[in-house]
């Protein structure tokens, strides 16, 4: 696309009627030399409740490069991203928080860093964090366990500022809340993922979303997600292993019992027996889950994997 802009910066907002005017001058002011003015801007409005969607609409007046959209009820972050990232016309996109707690600044050295390491995402670390310690805390011990399971040492998944080349975004699949675990996903696909420190401002306007309750809500779909990367191709190997478990155990109880029978020609019901018979039914039923799972992945469609060409 000729007229496609150099970099698409997409911003949920939720209630950030007071913020939006502000980080739309500092876009202005601060990426217009760095992007040579090619640059659009994607707001969508996550069922906010205050005036954020007449502030969007007045910003929009006054900006050709932005577009905007409005959900009609509270979809969440994630829904929001991937709303934007299906529109996004750049051939970068760039995600930031609407409440001013990061610095679009950042931006332009972002992509420095990305084009100098070959990354294909740099995702930011607010290393000095003005927020509360009920949200710095859960923050720390949630990025030390993502780390160990996604496998990429990062110091902060969920920060709101991260940079991308566009074949990123086209190719992570968001709901829920996975928006937390773009850089897991990115990298799980075959992307280089990089960090690099940012400036992080203590929020002036409006309030936070997030609280302690979310690390539990975290937690839950950090194994979701890590399931559905390890098994959604072969479920039979998850179910199918805890069903082997169980068959052997009520096998290796049936042929006690039977041993049992064939030395002293009697046979009494036990607990233990009750646990075999059930360990026997449990084990064909995850079998069987496993089954079912194979014949409905067998015709669902399967994204392509990321391959380069040289």
């Amino acid at each position: 696309m000729a007229d496609r802009p150099e970099l698409s910066i997409v911003v949920p907002a939720k209630d950030e009627a007071e913020n939006l005017p502000l980080l739309v001058e500092e876009i202005r002011a601060e990426l217009d030399a760095p992007f040579g003015g090619s640059w659009e801007l994607l707001i969508v409005d996550d069922g906010s409740t205050d005036g954020t969607w007449a502030a969007v609409r007045a910003l929009r007046d006054s900006e050709p490069r932005i577009r905007a959209w409005r959900f009609r009820h509270c979809c969440g972050k994630a829904a929001a991203l991937a709303h934007g990232f299906a529109r996004a016309n750049g051939k970068y996109v760039a995600t930031l928080d609407g409440d001013l707690q990061d610095r679009p600044a950042e931006l332009a050295a972002m992509r420095d860093q990305l084009e100098s390491e070959g990354l294909d995402m740099v995702s930011g670390w607010k290393r000095v964090r003005h927020d509360p310690w009920h949200k710095t805390m859960p923050s720390k011990l949630f990025n030390a366990v993502v780390s160990l399971v996604a496998g990429l040492r990062l110091h902060d998944y969920n920060c709101g500022i991260k940079f991308y080349r566009r074949a990123v975004v086209e190719s992570v699949r968001l709901y829920g809340d996975y928006h937390r675990f773009i850089p897991a996903m990115a990298h799980w696909t075959g992307y280089r993922v990089g960090e690099r420190v940012v400036e992080h401002r203590a929020r002036v306007h409006g309030v936070s979303k997030y609280g302690v309750s979310r690390l539990v809500s975290g937690f839950l779909d950090l194994v979701s997600l890590l399931f559905l990367h390890k098994f959604s191709v072969k479920p039979l190997h998850f179910f199918g292993t805890v069903g082997l478990g169980f068959l052997l155990l009520g096998a290796a109880i049936a042929v006690a019992f039977f041993w049992e029978w064939l030395s002293t020609g009697a046979l009494h019901v036990r607990p233990l027996m009750v646990l075999g018979m059930t360990s026997l039914i449990m084990g064909l039923q995850f079998i069987s889950l496993g089954l079912l799972g194979e014949m409905i992945n067998s015709r669902a469609d399967h994204s392509a994997p990321v391959a380069e060409e040289i």
